[in-house]
């Protein structure tokens, strides 16, 4: 057989896909119904006024080729709603790229900069997605320090940042909202971050894709950096905002010089992003009062399965502020019934018919006691999952 590339030989394979494979096996042996605590997309169909605009644009014919970097229409919709959502960003129309999804705009910032041997620093945990892609392309994932405190959550280690930076640190990746805590990031460690990044002289790739999604406090993006340009790429999409994971819609805001690399890059490997998808797109920006409805939705959602998973005896569980996650610490679990957080998600997928995300899919070391329950699912659902997984806890 002829040998695959050495760098795929380097991906794990691991995601969240795995257990939805395990489920569809259960379902099919047991004959039971899973409860899906693992699903990272909202259950709200894509708005009427967004696909309304998608079908007119395939009733008029517009479904040939668009320019690499995205309709000029829809690049100065994104330019114009981030000059006003973040004051003194003045975002250009060139400084935008739109991409099939917002899997697509990472894989573009990271092939346009990471050579083989360089290190690109990642939080612990994070999503799965950042490291594959550098070690696809040769590059080294560094992991800093996240904090866990059941009272006030999940917290930045800045001085684990700055000691770990050295001459072969090429990137930090920031993601607030943050998959798969929950956390929203106080604007002091967004910004300090920010500054470690531009006095190194390193780049910050920015993933902000659950930006609507705050429940507390204030959320900070690094577009609120006069300077962002100096270093900053930022990535995001329509996936979460507006309920559109199938349309595979994301993009990037960078300087002028960077999108246009990334053009290039988009003409050689997909073309454009779907046409008529994008003209959907633009309406989507009229379509913040459903924004806020799914906000409001998903925040009592949030508080209902805090409040049910706070009743199992071995978690210790933060009321996340952010993203449509809860994270809990289950070492109590773990060390009663002697299993990896791996066999525990398995074991409640076969016994309990309850879909969860163990941490050691996030990397590095820190997943391994935690377990991410999304609640981007029915109310009646998320108290029925957290009530079997109970009574099969029990029983162990």
């Amino acid at each position: 057989m002829i040998q695959f590339s050495n760098s795929i030989g380097k991906l794990t394979g691991e995601s969240t896909l795995l257990y939805q494979d395990i489920a569809r096996r259960v379902e099919k042996e047991r004959g039971i119904k899973t409860i899906n605590f693992g699903i990272g997309q909202p259950d709200v169909i894509t708005f009427k006024e967004i696909r309304d605009k998608a079908k007119e644009a395939l009733d008029q014919g517009f479904t040939s080729y668009t320019p690499a970097k995205g309709i000029d229409e829809l690049r100065q919709k994104i330019a114009e709603y981030l000059s006003i959502e973040y004051k003194g960003s003045d975002v250009k129309k060139e400084e935008v790229i739109v991409t099939p999804g917002a899997k697509t705009a990472l894989f573009l910032s990271f092939l346009l900069y990471i050579n083989p041997g360089d290190e690109v620093l990642l939080f612990d945990p994070s999503f799965y997605s950042y490291a594959e892609v550098v070690k696809l392309l040769g590059g080294n994932p560094v992991y800093l320090n996240v904090n866990f405190d059941e009272k006030s959550g999940f917290s930045i280690d800045l001085e684990d940042l700055k000691e770990k930076i050295n001459s072969k640190t090429k990137m930090i990746v920031l993601n607030s909202p943050h998959n798969p805590t929950g956390m929203v990031f106080s604007p002091s460690e967004i910004q300090g971050i920010q500054e470690i990044s531009k006095e190194r002289g390193i780049l910050l790739l920015s993933d902000e894709i659950y930006d609507h999604f705050i429940y507390e406090g204030k959320m900070r993006s690094v577009l609120e950096d006069p300077e962002w340009r100096e270093n900053t790429i930022y990535l995001n999409g329509f996936s979460k905002t507006f309920s559109m994971t199938g349309w595979r819609l994301g993009y990037i805001v960078a300087k002028k010089e960077i999108i246009d690399k990334m053009g290039i890059l988009a003409s050689n490997i997909y073309t454009c992003a779907t046409s008529f998808a994008q003209k959907g797109a633009i309406e989507s920006f009229n379509t913040f009062n459903h924004v806020e409805e799914m906000i409001s939705l998903f925040r009592r959602r949030r508080d209902v399965m805090f409040e049910e998973l706070s009743k199992i005896d071995g978690i210790k569980v933060y009321k996340s502020s952010g993203a449509f996650y809860i994270f809990p610490d289950v070492g109590g679990i773990l060390e009663r019934t002697k299993l990896s957080v791996k066999e525990l998600s398995i074991k409640l997928i076969e016994e309990a018919g309850v879909i969860t995300i163990p941490g050691e899919v996030f990397p590095l070391e820190l997943g391994k006691r935690f377990i991410r329950f999304s609640f981007a699912i029915d109310e009646e659902k998320i108290k029925e999952g957290i009530r079997r997984i109970k009574e099969t806890l029990d029983k162990s």
